[in-house]
């Protein structure tokens, strides 16, 4: 993996699942949001739920985001 500013080398680890690099210290891949140490299984892309902050790459677990820890609050339709 290389650095989109200056280029250097970064260390990196492939998703199982979609077979691209992220950071060696990403928990989630960056491209499929796979758990990169249970890639095993099949990920379920239409139950998971992307953080409310457009820029950033996290999913939603327990209310919250992986990554930013963004609040989640899930919208209900007034009738």
């Amino acid at each position: 993996m290389e650095c989109p500013v200056c280029k250097a080398k970064l260390a990196s680890r492939r998703c199982n699942l979609c077979l691209r690099e992220s950071p060696s210290e990403a928990v989630y891949c960056m491209f499929c949001g796979a758990l990169l140490e249970e890639t095993e299984g099949e990920l379920d892309l239409e139950e998971r739920i992307l953080c409310p902050d457009g820029n950033c790459t996290g999913i939603i677990e327990n209310g919250r985001c992986t990554v930013c820890g963004r609040p989640y609050e899930e919208k209900s339709c007034m009738s």
